[in-house]
């Protein structure tokens, strides 16, 4: 009979998207013993190991990003509803954003010296899957690329963002409520859409030489972007918003 391990390198919380309300820490299974599924041979897994995130031990009082990375202490997720249910971990979202704790120098492109585009203290959102997860201080953090960080919150209503570097962010238009011949669409059935409003953009990236290059899109401009780029938002107007690089944007629309 075969015997499989699996390590915390063969696994990937992209891959296993339930475990994405697990806690810092290592989550262990051992001896799971037989899993029988229909069609399939016997196999038993042991010592399976996930690890969420690299503790960092409290002999340790600071962290220093090097080059163009950030540390973050990311917001804790969300455990009530709006309504005051108590969510439990596997259902309360994965947060994506937090405060920024401390920067590295920046990056040299071509002659030029880029600094990190935030500071310490700013509170940002940032990619789903980006960054490496520590535990500091008690504490759940990531360190990530500069380029990673979606953009700064001015507010607490992800309309209010500032973009940073290529990024854009539209607001959704709402799904088609009929068909073209009138029929009414059931919630699901209805497509999701992929035109949107421009409400802010980026100050555009970098070409070789380390200088910003504007983009195309502006505010105000209804675009056609593709369906399955970007991060998506909700605002507190209920509104469905999304971030996504500048070259996501296929189209503008008038």
């Amino acid at each position: 009979m075969a015997t499989a391990q699996l390590t915390a390198s063969s696994i990937s919380a992209r891959n296993l998207p339930s475990l994405e309300g697990l806690r810092p820490g290592s989550v262990k299974f051992s001896s799971v013993g037989h899993v029988r599924t229909a069609g399939l041979t016997q196999r038993t897994f042991r010592g399976l190991v996930v690890k969420a995130a690299t503790t960092i031990a409290p002999k340790y009082t600071s962290i220093k990003p090097l080059g163009d990375r950030v540390l973050v202490k990311v917001k804790e997720a969300e455990e009530k509803t709006e309504g005051g249910i108590l969510l439990p971990s596997t259902a309360q979202t994965k947060p994506q954003g937090g405060e920024v704790v401390a920067v590295g120098e920046g990056k040299t492109i071509g002659k030029s010296n880029v600094d990190v585009s935030v500071q310490s203290g700013a509170q940002v959102v940032y990619s789903r899957y980006a960054g490496t997860e520590v535990e500091f201080n008690g504490s759940k953090h990531l360190i990530l690329k500069d380029d990673d960080i979606i953009g700064i919150l001015e507010t607490d209503d992800i309309k209010d963002i500032k973009p940073l570097n290529d990024r854009v962010l539209i607001k959704v238009s709402e799904a088609e409520e009929k068909t073209a011949g009138g029929l009414l669409l059931t919630e699901a059935a209805k497509e999701k859409p992929s035109i949107g409003t421009v409400v802010a953009v980026g100050p555009g990236h970098l070409d070789e030489e380390g200088k910003r290059k504007p983009l195309s899109s502006s505010p105000g401009s209804t675009v056609l972007y593709s369906k399955y780029a970007g991060n998506d938002f909700k605002g507190k107007d209920g509104s469905d918003y999304i971030t996504l690089r500048s070259s996501d944007v296929i189209a503008v629309l008038s």
